[in-house]
Order: C-alpha cells, then sequence, then structure tokens
C-alpha cells in the first residue's frame, strides 16, 4: 500500500445519559433513531457498545474509514455537535477518540 492509498480509522466512544429511562425497551426506543440518525446524516458505523442492560446509560461507538484522518475528525466532530445540538432527550457525559 503506498502512503496516498493508506487507510485511517477514527473510533469515537460516547457515554450517554438517558434521564427517566425507566426499561430496556424504552432505552431502545430513544438510541434507534439517534443511531439511524448518526448513520444517516454523516455516513458513519454506529452501534451500542456498551451498558447494554443498564436503562440510563449507554455506551455507543462511532467509526470512519477514510485515506484522510482530517476528514475523519470533522465528520465525528459534526457528530457530536449534532447530538448536543439535536438530541434533547440524551446526554452526552463522557467521549473518547482513537486513531488507527
Amino acid at each position: 500500500m503506498t502512503p496516498e492509498s493508506s487507510l485511517h480509522l477514527t473510533l469515537c466512544t460516547l457515554t450517554l445519559q438517558l434521564p427517566g429511562c425507566r426499561s430496556l425497551k424504552e432505552k431502545r426506543g430513544r438510541l434507534a433513531p439517534l443511531l439511524a440518525g448518526l448513520r444517516r446524516k454523516f455516513e458513519l458505523a454506529a452501534a451500542e457498545v456498551g451498558a447494554q442492560d443498564a436503562w440510563a446509560t449507554s455506551v455507543v461507538a462511532c467509526a470512519v474509514v477514510s485515506t484522510d484522518v482530517t476528514h475523519n475528525q470533522r465528520v465525528l466532530q459534526a457528530a457530536l455537535e449534532w447530538i448536543s445540538s439535536h438530541q434533547t432527550d440524551v446526554e452526552l457525559s463522557m467521549t473518547s477518540v482513537e486513531e488507527r
């Protein structure tokens, strides 16, 4: 693989709080539109990867793969801003970003 065609993976792990969530069914109902919106609007991979049995907490991973690490960072930053401004039923409590 030449340097011009190298792949970059950027992974963002988010810890979300879902205030007022009283069941796993309610949690899934609130997470499904968020995950679908992330996939559709930002063309990234998104899935719940932790705290699956907790009612009011979720750990979500978002991943972007491209040949440009700056592009990956911009996409993930826009996704975080979208969550903060448009997803009023979740609270972003922690983020972690990894480059691979």
